[in-house]
């Protein structure tokens, strides 16, 4: 499985657990996605992926089902 990794910066996230938990859910529960963890303090999700699988497109998405605004993303090795 090709894996690649992103930052997804998630505006109007507070340090409160619940919305990145929301957040954490929605991307978890996506086919090809291998990991999802959310930081409140970076305001950031971090997401592991296999790219033939699904999207960035459709990991932003996922954010907003969750009630929160994707900001741009970064992708690290």
């Amino acid at each position: 499985m090709d894996q690649r990794r992103v930052r997804i910066p998630v505006s109007g996230l507070t340090c409160s657990a619940g919305g990145m938990w929301a957040i954490e859910r929605e991307l978890a529960r996506m086919r090809g996605v291998a990991e999802a963890y959310g930081n409140p303090a970076t305001e950031a999700a971090y997401v592991t992926y296999d790219p033939t699988l699904v999207t960035v497109a459709e990991l932003r998405r996922a954010i907003q089902r969750a009630g929160y605004v994707p900001g741009p993303l970064e992708t690290w090795a």
